[in-house]
């Protein structure tokens, strides 16, 4: 069994973000390991749209696969403020969000909670400072990308019993490791992340071996000598790892 992690689609088909995760080269990069794929795991900005809104040749295509696809909750989200989810039960621990119910199914995993897949236990995380320009250029924030103070309440309640974990699964990371590998960019924000700052809290709270992240859309690991933990941030869906029990 193994897991394939990449990072932001943005629910598109364009050639620059569906490439990296086309069945074609996926077949072709891992091709002693590709049939043993058992899930696919996008770490933020799926960007998949609910069934009701249309299905584009990008879910035609997603539809071929031989596993499921889950995504992280990221900071450019259609489900984000949308209250009539259907939510389901896959057996992976918490109940999911689900976009495409027949198999293989494409599901978001929640803020804030706990899943067990392929013999992983995962935090998942999500969210993140969501700015944008319109058309007149004027930036736009989207409150929708940060924790509501329920969501951050319960999970630091649930951390106060259950905080050791294999991996975290998040959109952003750990502001201490963003300002490290990201400082350019981090500097050119007029404003702190509220979700980064909430993950160094999370941070320091929890037992784990390593965090996965996109958002940055840049290929950066970052090894914390203290913890021994390890920060790898993914490239869009560029780049794309395997996880399994067998390293």
């Amino acid at each position: 069994m193994a897991i394939l992690l990449s990072a932001d689609f943005h629910g598109n088909n364009s050639n620059s973000e569906f490439y990296g995760v086309s069945e074609k080269r996926l077949k072709r990069k891992y091709s002693d390991i590709y049939n043993k794929i058992t899930y696919h795991i996008i770490l933020g900005d799926g960007g998949f749209q609910t069934p009701q809104k249309g299905i584009t040749d990008y879910y035609k295509s997603l539809s071929r696969r031989q596993f499921p696809i889950l995504s992280v909750i990221g900071n450019h989200e259609p489900i984000l403020g949308m209250g009539d989810l259907k939510e389901a039960d896959k057996k992976i621990g918490d109940t999911v969000y689900m976009i495409k119910e027949e198999f293989p199914y494409i599901a978001y995993l929640k803020r804030g909670k706990v899943y067990n897949i392929d013999g992983f236990k995962f935090l998942v995380l999500g969210g993140g400072l969501s700015i944008y320009k319109d058309k007149e250029k004027k930036e736009i924030k989207c409150e929708q990308g940060n924790w509501s103070e329920q969501e951050e309440q319960d999970l630091f309640k649930l951390l106060e019993t259950e905080s050791t974990f294999d991996y975290v699964l998040s959109h952003t990371g750990p502001h201490r490791i963003n300002k490290i590998l990201f400082k350019k960019k981090i500097d050119s924000i007029n404003e702190i992340d509220k979700v980064a700052l909430m993950n160094d809290k999370i941070d320091e709270k929890i037992q784990c071996i390593g965090w996965w992240c996109g958002h940055w859309h840049e290929n950066k690991e970052y090894h914390d000598e203290e913890t021994g933990r390890l920060y790898n941030y993914l490239d869009k869906s560029l780049t794309t790892k395997i996880l399994n029990k067998n390293g």
